[in-house]
C-alpha cells in the first residue's frame, strides 16, 4: 500500500506477550499494560486472549480499558476533581492518589461508593516518591528534584486509614538492576509502612522484552521481595515492554535537497508529528535500508520530515546507494510512544494503521482523511 503507514506485527506482539506472561508466572507478580505507550484498541483482542488488564491515567484511558479491553482499570491520575472522581470510581478496581490531601478530600466519596457496591469495592493506594533517580532524561524522570509525582518519605508522617497499597514509578526503559536500586530506596524510606499494606505497584519502565534484559534477575528480585513482604501483591505496569520492536513506520523519500554540504532526504512522514520521542528523548531510530553506522565514504543524508518546522530531523544515515524519490524507508520499532503522541501539525496526513496477521495478511485498521484534521480543529 501507499506510504505512510504504521505496520504492527501480530507475531511480534505475541512474542512479547509470551515473555511477559512467563515473567509474571515465574515471579508471582501481576503485570498489566499501560495505555500511555500504546492504545491501538483494534489490537486489544490479541491481549484479551492472554488475560491482560490495564492501567489508566485519564477518563478516556479508563473508558478504553472498560469498553475495549473488558476490564476495570488500575487508575492513577496526578489530580482528581469533583467532576471526575465518581466516574473514576465507576471504572476502576484500584485507584491511586498522588497526595495525602487528595486522598483525604475524596475518601468520603470512595467510602460511599464502596458501601453502595460491596461486591466490587475500589482499593485505594498512595503514590510514593523514593527520590531515586535512575533515569538520565529529566522529562522522563518522575523522581527528579521538584517532581510533582508522589509523596516523599519526609512528608508521610502516618499511613492514612483506608490506604491498601503503595504505587511508585521511577523507571523509563530501565533494567532490573535499576529496579533493584529503587526497591532498596523504597524499603529504606517506606519500609515501616509496607507490612500494613495489601499491594505494591512498581509502575512501569521495566523493559523486559529488550534484547539483553536480565529477566531471570527480575524474577528473582520480585520473588525475594514477595518472600520478605508476604502480605503484598506485586503489580508491574510496563508500557514499552508490551510493544517493543512490534511495529515500524513505512515512509518514502519524496525529494533530496542540499545546503552547505548537507544533503537532506525529505520523507513523507515527520519526526515532529509521527515520531515525537525521537526529538524529546532524543534518540536516532534505526532505518532498515541504511547502514548500521554513518560512513562518510558512502552516500550520507540527513532525513528530514515534511513539515515546516526547522528542527524536524534527527541525525544522519549512510546508504550503499544514492537515494532517489520514491524509495521506501522503514523506521524501525515505532509502535511504542508513537501513535499515542502523534499530532496534526501543519495538517500533515496521519499515517494509516496496518496490522500484519500471523497468516501474512495485512489488515488496514484505520486510514485518516482531511475530515480527521478538520474535525479536530473545531
Amino acid at each position: 500500500m501507499n506510504t505512510p503507514y504504521y505496520i504492527i506485527y501480530e507475531e511480534r506482539l505475541r512474542r512479547n506477550l509470551n515473555l511477559i506472561l512467563r515473567v509474571a508466572r515465574d515471579s508471582g507478580a501481576k503485570i498489566i499494560m499501560a495505555f500511555k505507550a500504546n492504545a491501538l484498541w483494534r489490537t486489544f483482542p490479541i491481549y484479551e486472549e492472554y488475560g491482560i488488564c490495564s492501567t489508566a491515567s485519564s477518563l478516556n484511558e479508563m473508558r478504553l480499558a472498560n469498553e475495549e479491553l473488558g476490564c476495570l482499570a488500575h487508575t492513577y491520575c496526578p489530580a482528581y476533581t469533583e467532576e471526575t472522581i465518581d466516574r473514576f470510581l465507576q471504572g476502576s478496581s484500584h485507584i491511586t492518589f498522588n497526595s495525602v490531601a487528595q486522598y483525604n478530600r475524596f475518601k468520603p466519596r470512595v467510602n460511599a461508593f464502596n458501601a453502595a457496591n460491596p461486591h466490587r469495592t475500589v482499593s485505594c493506594g498512595l503514590r510514593i516518591n523514593p527520590m531515586c533517580s535512575v533515569v538520565e532524561t529529566d522529562i522522563y524522570n518522575p523522581c527528579c528534584p521538584g517532581s510533582r509525582f508522589g509523596v516523599t518519605a519526609d512528608a508521610l508522617t502516618a499511613l492514612p486509614e483506608g490506604i491498601d497499597g503503595f504505587h511508585f514509578h521511577a523507571l523509563c526503559e530501565s533494567t532490573s538492576h535499576d529496579l533493584a536500586a529503587v526497591l532498596d530506596a523504597v524499603k529504606r524510606q517506606f519500609g515501616q509502612w509496607l507490612p500494613a499494606l495489601r499491594w505494591i505497584n512498581m509502575g512501569g519502565g521495566h523493559l523486559m522484552t529488550r534484547e539483553g534484559y536480565d529477566t531471570e534477575h527480575l524474577v528473582g528480585l520480585i520473588k525475594n521481595f514477595r518472600a520478605e513482604f508476604q502480605n503484598l501483591r506485586v503489580i508491574l505496569e510496563p508500557g514499552s515492554a508490551f510493544f517493543w520492536q512490534t511495529g515500524d513506520l513505512e515512509a518514502s523519500v519524496i525529494d533530496v535537497v542540499e545546503n552547505s554540504g548537507v544533503r537532506t532526504a525529505i520523507v513523507d512522514v515527520s519526526f515532529a508529528c509521527h515520531m515525537p520521542d525521537c526529538l524529546e528523548m532524543p534518540y536516532k531510530p534505526r532505518i532498515t535500508q541504511a547502514l548500521d553506522v554513518v560512513d562518510s565514504t558512502k552516500p550520507t543524508y540527513r532525513i528530514g520530515g515534511n513539515s515546516c518546522m526547522s528542527g524536524d530531523y534527527v541525525g544522519d544515515w549512510s546508504f550503499d546507494h544514492e537515494l532517489q524519490p520514491g524509495e521506501r524507508l522503514t523506521f524501525e520499532d515505532m509502535n511504542h510512544y508513537t501513535t499515542v503522541k502523534t499530532n496534526m501539525f501543519n495538517g500533515i496526513d496521519h499515517p494509516a494503521l496496518v496490522l500484519k496477521r500471523l497468516d501474512g495478511a495485512e489488515v488496514v485498521m484505520r486510514e485518516f482523511t482531511y475530515d480527521d484534521y478538520r474535525n479536530r480543529m473545531n
